[in-house]
């Protein structure tokens, strides 16, 4: 990988004749991803496509509403949801405020957990209150700070969402989930690599670098919520696809309470963007190594997904299966220039 940024772009062409005899050329954008070296395109003539499903905000699933068999609801949570381990906290689930957390009842590595973000059943995109968020986003920050004292070797940390069965949610009631392991994944193997490696040739981290570049350009940065800087992703791997950059801080320990606080705000004024698009799902990535390198800066990435609703096609073809680059239909500097007035409210900063 090179050790300068490069934010590469290039437009190819596709003719044809249409049906009705007229010749035309469509442009299709190739860009290249400056953190990982991946390309996307950017498929221009589809982006006034009009997408079924996607012309008003779907009514929630029709499930929404049957709280019966939902063990993260109140009336069931305790004797629903297992408990962390004596060892690790004796008081079985972590709470702070509404956000109750505890181990995921199927884990995916040694520290599986879910935290709940609110009491209700159902909370539709963008209609959470920011609190909520922020109390969530907290109870993770004391969970995994409990991690790296009872286990100094599970350095590989992860905050995730899935909004909506679209987005690979298993269950309506809102809640974040939560992984460490000793063992890396293959994204926090690669950017602690990259980071590393930019460092070491460029005197700079790479995500600070990624900003100022996007600071100065101009047209895709969309706003900041305290210390957070938000953007629309150059080479997008998934619909408007936002990133949330928190320049200098490369661990939970360094990162302030008013912190996660602004990244709730942040993380909710994206999902009002997403809901004016009429979409209802997304999902939420917070990769964080804590090996005590300090190379790899907090980096929050947003991405909306197809509705959950009856006959939408996925937004993953075989061409981003098959192929691995991920087309989309909207440039990134239309995604920062819709997005913009969402970060412009009083309460952003």
């Amino acid at each position: 990988m090179p050790s300068v940024l490069s934010f590469e772009k290039k437009t190819i062409q596709a003719r044809m004749v249409l049906p009705d005899g007229q010749a035309v050329t469509r442009p299709i954008e190739v860009r290249r991803n400056p953190i990982t070296g991946r390309t996307c395109r950017i498929t221009i003539s589809r982006a006034e496509e009009r997408e079924p499903g996607a012309a008003a905000l779907p009514d929630p699933p029709p499930f929404a509403a049957d709280r019966s068999g939902c063990p993260f609801c109140p009336e069931r949570l305790t004797a629903h949801t297992p408990q962390l381990v004596p060892e690790f906290y004796r008081g079985g689930r972590l709470q702070r405020g509404q956000s109750i957390l505890f181990p995921n009842l199927f884990p995916y590595g040694s520290y599986s957990a879910v935290s709940l973000f609110d009491d209700r059943h159902f909370v539709e995109i963008g209609t959470a209150p920011p609190d909520s968020y922020a109390q969530c986003f907290l109870n993770c920050r004391d969970y995994l700070l409990r991690i790296l004292q009872h286990d100094p070797a599970a350095v590989y940390m992860a905050i995730t969402q899935n909004h909506l069965p679209s987005a690979g949610g298993s269950l309506l009631h809102p809640h974040l989930q939560l992984q460490a392991d000793p063992v890396a994944s293959n994204h926090h193997r690669f950017l602690e690599s990259r980071a590393s490696t930019y460092l070491r040739a460029a005197g700079a981290r790479i995500f600070s670098d990624y900003f100022e570049h996007e600071r100065k350009d101009a047209s895709r940065y969309i706003g900041r919520t305290g210390s957070w800087e938000w953007l629309a992703a150059f080479a997008p791997e998934g619909f408007f696809e936002i990133w949330g950059i928190l320049p200098g801080v490369t661990s939970i320990r360094q990162a302030e309470a008013e912190d996660w606080r602004a990244l709730a705000r942040g993380v909710i004024q994206a999902q009002k963007f997403y809901r004016s698009l009429k979409r209802n799902g997304y999902n939420l990535g917070l990769l964080l190594v804590e090996d005590g390198l300090d190379v790899l800066e907090l980096r929050v990435v947003m991405m909306v997904r197809s509705n959950y609703a009856a006959w939408v096609r996925s937004d993953h073809t075989g061409f981003e299966v098959m192929l691995g680059d991920m087309a989309t239909f909207t440039a990134p500097e239309e995604t920062a220039k819709m997005a913009r007035p969402f970060w412009m409210d009083k309460h952003s900063s």
